[in-house]
């Protein structure tokens, strides 16, 4: 049993909350869907989980009435904003966070410390916890009340609510531009059997990668999302030519890693791509709402060698990757991409490993 997706966003409507502050999550999708569809609350997607919290209570503390939405390995995310900010200043509103589950042998495995220990950390940040009630809708406006007003985060299960699509207005067309799969095929077959390092960020890239880059030397990260540029600059830091393949909702998430990146451009061999598609394609392909953003202006002053135009060509991919290949120096690469077909997820055998070959 779910419930029904519209009815509950018009009952958070009709109890005066305002804004909808996310980090998508698949198990929130038609949530998300329907927020986005209905003008009387505003969602507000943010660049992470610490974020869309320290947004939410300029909110609340301004006088509005915001819900937070994530998913549970984010709420680790929050941690520093919820113990240090919410916690000592008496802020509160509702955080719903979605409980990921797992099962041997399932390769997700960033979901499977959380999927016991959720509820662990809740109460480590001073909060009880509780499950969001699927069935009775009046009981479950009860709850997010009662989150809005004490230390309780609302916990959702899988198929908690209804589905809902976006309105024809709030979906994007994508297929004028080249699908990320034939830059991938192309990286493939320029570095297959070759030493340079590539580390696909969470999502649908390193999904990609496995499925379209058999040839070359490839770490899927199935998690710490935001992390992959970083992780890509301890590895070059010991030598290594390393290429990392990343996404635009991933980009923003912990923007640091360039400006750390960059302190180190005339020692490392580091390439960062970023595919632009311009949504959370994993979890349910909600725009990013990210056009206002200039990505190569960004690197650029943070230290990184950009080339100046935003890639959508495969020849001017394969001009650029070329150059890439035979000079050592710390790259960026802006390339807008359309959509592929689903692809599984790389086996638990290719991804949980801890050392790079």
């Amino acid at each position: 049993m779910a419930l029904n997706t519209k009815d509950f966003i018009n009952s958070l409507i009709e109890e005066n909350y305002t804004h909808l502050c996310v980090v998508p999550c698949s198990f929130a999708k038609d949530v998300i869907n329907e927020a986005i569809n209905n003008p009387k609350i505003e969602y507000l997607p943010s660049a992470s989980e610490a974020v869309a919290c320290s947004i939410a209570a300029g909110l609340k503390m301004a006088g509005a009435k915001p819900i937070v939405i994530v998913q549970s390995s984010g709420v680790t995310n929050m941690g520093s904003c919820i113990t240090s900010l919410l916690k000592p200043y008496g802020v509160t509103f509702p955080i719903l966070t979605s409980w990921r589950t797992y099962k041997a042998p399932d390769s997700e495995i960033q979901h499977k410390h959380l999927a016991t220990e959720l509820p662990t950390l809740i109460h480590a940040y001073g909060y009880e916890s509780l499950i969001l009630d699927n069935k009775n809708l009046t009981n479950t406006i009860e709850q997010i009340e009662l989150c809005n007003n004490t230390n309780t985060i609302a916990i959702i299960k899988k198929d908690s609510f209804t589905k809902v699509e976006l309105d024809d207005e709030h979906k994007l067309d994508l297929s004028n531009y080249v699908p990320r799969s034939k830059f991938l095929l192309s990286l493939d077959e320029k570095f297959k059997n070759d030493n340079t390092l590539f580390i696909g960020t969470t999502g649908n890239t390193a999904r990609e990668m496995y499925s379209f880059m058999p040839n070359t030397n490839n770490f899927y990260m199935a998690g710490n999302m935001g992390g992959a540029l970083s992780l890509g600059l301890g590895a070059a830091k010991t030598g290594k030519k390393v290429i990392v393949c990343g996404g635009d909702a991933e980009f923003v998430m912990h923007m640091g890693g360039l400006t750390s990146a960059g302190r180190y451009k005339d020692e490392v061999d580091l390439t960062y791509i970023l595919f632009d598609n311009e949504t959370n394609k994993s979890t349910g392909g909600q725009n990013t709402y990210q056009k206002h953003i200039d990505y190569i202006a960004i690197a650029k002053a943070s230290g990184f060698n950009v080339v100046k135009k935003t890639i959508i060509s495969l020849k001017d991919f394969n001009k650029t990757v070329d150059d890439i290949k035979v000079k050592k120096s710390l790259n960026f690469l802006h390339i807008k991409c359309g959509f592929d077909d689903e692809t599984p997820r790389p086996p638990l055998e290719v991804v949980e490993v801890n050392k790079f070959d």
